[in-house]
């Protein structure tokens, strides 16, 4: 449980700082690359309102116009552009590449042919930012040369990505340091309690069984009575939740290890329904099984007798009156699957993920008289988390019950 908790500690919190990363990485990156667009846009709009060209400065008023307005004088001189007239039937009327030094004719050709083919208006070609505006008799396609920027680009991208997974690597580190400090409060007070329980149920079961034995010598001297039947089987009762509670700190205290050995998991599960099955009849219940046979298992048969054993005894206590109970047993992909279903008068949805809480019984179940002290599914639910496998319960009706076991193979 410790460990669970610690794992969960990190991955929360290295969850939390991905997610504020990628927030704050994203966003930078973004941002820069809508400024790459809009300031290549903004220039090829330019070129665009002058047929593929940069006007000249109006000097004599001592400005620089109205195009030039929050750009650099310098722009016109820096920027490489080149440009294609086309036709309307697509063939060629003209290529202007007199402002670029890295791109011939034919180049310049073969990109506006595929700029005209795609049919998009802006876009990129391998490190040029294109845009195409009708023009007289066809159209005009302008390429600006952003090579230097979008390297800019994807710097800061590269970096900011590494610096944030530095940052994680860094974090998690440290959190793998001081997150065992963070819960060995809890794991101290956790360990104390699985002591207190098992040192306590070892000094309970001692007068119980002197209680027990007495009871039985009372009888013997002076024969049966209420009050000693009724004491005789609320000290069953006590011993019963005595020996699960102990099962239960041991299963913890040994990290839910199991002597694991191969056994016929089918006759098993059969013998252990068949036991039930008489119990339920006596009761008025249909009692069902489907077993599918000649399955192995490598695991604690112990535990797993005392795992069907739990469900079944749970089904039936729990069951309505004439109810119906099955049990199914099959291979299900590199695992096996194991359904305990019976029907019941209330099951609510929002009850059944907190089944295999300690202690914890439905109001329905509290009502009846079926003597429980709702601790058996937290047992099942140890000997399956021992295996690795997993138990889940689920209604669709609300009327009915079915607790589902997956274990590995």
């Amino acid at each position: 449980m410790i460990k669970k908790l610690r794992r969960k500690l990190i991955a929360v919190a290295m969850l939390s700082l991905f997610l504020v990363l990628l927030i704050i990485v994203g966003t930078v990156n973004v941002l820069n690359y809508n400024k790459l667009i809009k300031e290549a846009d903004s220039t090829l709009s330019i070129l665009m309102d002058n047929n593929g060209i940069f006007p000249k400065p109006d000097m004599h008023s001592g400005g620089v116009g109205d195009f030039f307005k929050g750009m650099s004088p310098e722009k016109p001189y820096e920027t490489r552009y080149f440009s294609v007239l086309m036709n309307d039937d697509g063939t060629v009327n003209s290529v202007d590449t007199g402002r670029i030094a890295g791109t011939d004719t034919d180049k310049a050709i073969e990109y506006a042919k595929e700029v005209s083919k795609s049919g998009r208006t802006s876009g990129f070609i391998q490190d040029y930012r294109y845009a195409v505006k009708s023009a007289d008799k066809g159209v005009r396609i302008i390429f600006l040369y952003c090579q230097r920027e979008l390297e800019n680009f994807r710097s800061v991208l590269i970096i900011s990505s590494a610096i944030s997974v530095c940052g994680m690597l860094a974090v998690f580190v440290l959190l793998l340091f001081f997150s065992g400090r963070i819960v060995k409060p809890v794991s101290e007070s956790y360990e104390k309690q699985k002591r207190f329980i098992t040192d306590a149920g070892h000094e309970i079961k001692t007068p119980l069984t002197i209680i027990d034995a007495d009871a039985d010598i009372i009888e013997i001297e002076h024969g049966e009575s209420e009050w000693l039947s009724d004491i005789k089987k609320q000290t069953r009762r006590l011993t019963m939740l005595t020996n699960d509670l102990i099962y239960l700190a041991k299963m913890e205290e040994n990290s839910g290890s199991v002597n694991k050995l191969e056994f016929p998991l089918s006759d098993m599960v059969e013998e252990t329904a068949e036991s039930f099955k008489s119990l339920a009849i006596s009761r008025s219940k249909t009692f069902t099984y489907t077993i599918q046979p000649l399955l192995p298992y490598v695991g604690d048969e112990k535990a797993l007798r005392q795992l069907v054993s739990i469900l079944l005894d749970n089904a039936i206590k729990y069951s309505d009156e004439n109810g119906n109970i099955s049990v199914t047993l099959s291979a299900q992909g590199r695992g096996i699957r194991l359904e305990v279903f019976n029907t019941c008068t209330s099951m609510p949805k929002s009850s059944t993920s907190q089944l295999f809480e300690r202690f914890y019984r439905s109001e329905e179940s509290h009502n009846s008289q079926t003597g429980g002290y709702g601790i058996g599914l937290s047992v099942a639910k140890a000997i399956v988390d021992a295996h690795k496998g997993r138990i889940t319960a689920s209604t669709k009706d609300e009327h009915s019950l079915t607790v589902t076991v997956l274990l590995p193979c």
